[in-house]
């Protein structure tokens, strides 16, 4: 059954010169999609970075890390700030502080100024990553689309942009500030295109209360959460490893120098996630997440053999599988996650999904810089990735273990009566 926010609300802020839900839906996919182009734009560049900067594996993950935290504490925040005044004037807000950090890349000449425009761009991500999520629910209620497009677009995006950086870095002129002028003008036009948003919150009070950070999980999302954490937390940490240190695993281990294979690196993981999650939309949620998180753990196998043996060919079939992994076990956790919360909480419980991942996706990325140094990249990718294995595995044998429950649960439920004069509750 549809609720208020689910129809135009009685003020009438749909109104006027406003995109169709349908285009304003895909407007919104494209946007994240961007924003996640843009994080990933850098990764093929750390190596170019660290060669003309003469700065230490510690640096390079500090720099990817500033990056999480920073969006970390905008979700913590303003992830909930669109639920009170609408989504559009935070993504605006948030595009055109997109913008301002495309041009400190562009200007970027150490790493003072990398940092300053990791900084901001983790800002803007994080301010637009609760409204982008919850307004993709808003504009397609009641179907799988909203859950699909959250999963698809950012690991789509990811792929994208370190294959599109890496390309441009290989082959281009001013290989480091071309990718970033294409993405300031692709975020100028986008603020201007999302000014025509259809909007279907209405401002509420508790705006400024919302700020102060917490994370927020309706009560009914509590125990679906925590036992969608160890997958949320596998699946990130992955891909914090491969956006940090993809490249120079490539070009230290596997002795490959080029930018565009750095790019690859990046891309299959992400890519293979963007292909599985499409694959398995149709799928129950905690199959597809029991099934990725299993794929995770083989894949991620694969890869630290393959850096043992010195084997780039193994190394890219296990990138693969992991990354089916990856996009299938966020894919059915997110959708497990995505129908335990309204309308007027959908940000804030996404943004609680997001803190969790991009912990998972800097912290660890940092300790594995930190360790480099003393144990090496090999050493610290298969203590990382045994690490994966282990929590990948567990997310699979929870999730089959609670499935079998259920199953098991299951005839004694449907047998019980319904007590005298009381009614089954509404799912």
């Amino acid at each position: 059954m549809a609720t208020v926010h689910d129809r135009a609300p009685a003020t009438g802020r749909t109104t006027g010169r406003r995109l169709p839900r349908t285009a304003g839906f895909w407007l919104l996919g494209g946007v994240l999609l961007t924003f996640m182009a843009a994080a990933s734009a850098p990764s093929p560049l750390y190596v170019v970075y660290q060669y003309e900067w003469r700065f230490s594996a510690t640096t390079l993950t500090a720099v990817f890390a500033v990056y999480a935290l920073a969006l970390l504490i905008a979700l913590l925040t303003v992830g909930g700030l669109s639920d009170f005044v609408g989504r559009r004037p935070v993504l605006v807000l948030a595009l055109l502080a997109e913008t301002a950090a495309m041009t400190l890349f562009l200007t970027a000449g150490g790493v003072g100024t990398l940092l300053a425009a990791r900084t901001l761009q983790g800002l803007a991500t994080g301010a637009a990553t609760g409204a982008i999520s919850a307004g993709l629910v808003d504009l397609q209620p009641g179907t799988r689309l909203g859950p699909l497009v959250n999963s698809v677009a950012p690991t789509l995006g990811l792929a994208a942009g370190a294959l599109g950086s890496g390309a441009l870095v290989q082959y281009a002129p001013a290989p480091t500030t071309l990718v970033f002028a294409l993405l300031t003008a692709a975020f100028l036009l986008l603020a201007a295109a999302v000014a025509f948003l259809p909007e279907l919150v209405s401002p509420r009070p508790g705006a400024l209360a919302s700020l102060r950070p917490r994370v927020a999980i309706p009560a009914g999302a509590r125990a679906p959460f925590l036992a969608a954490l160890p997958c949320l937390i596998a699946t990130w940490a992955m891909g914090g490893l491969y956006l940090s240190l993809g490249g120079s695993l490539s070009a230290g281990v596997l002795h490959v120098r080029s930018h565009l294979i750095g790019g690859l690196v990046v891309s299959a993981l992400t890519g293979a996630g963007a292909v599985a999650s499409t694959l398995l939309r149709d799928r129950t949620p905690q199959r597809v997440m029991i099934a990725g998180s299993a794929a995770l753990a083989a894949g991620t196998g694969l890869t630290l053999l393959a850096l043992a043996l010195t084997s780039t060919p193994l190394f890219f079939l296990g990138t693969a599988v992991a990354g089916c992994g990856f996009g299938a076990a966020f894919l059915g956790a997110f959708r497990s996650l995505a129908a335990l919360a309204g309308p007027a909480q959908r940000a804030e419980l996404f943004a609680a999904v997001y803190v969790v991942s991009y912990l998972a996706f800097s912290v660890p990325a940092v300790l594995a810089g930190l360790a480099v140094p003393s144990l090496g990249l090999r050493a610290t990718a298969t203590v990382y990735g045994a690490i994966v294995i282990a929590l990948a595995l567990t997310a699979a044998l929870s999730g089959a273990a609670r499935a079998r429950t259920a199953r098991s649960a299951a005839p004694v439920t449907a047998a019980a009566p319904c007590p005298a004069g009381s009614r089954p509750a509404a799912g």
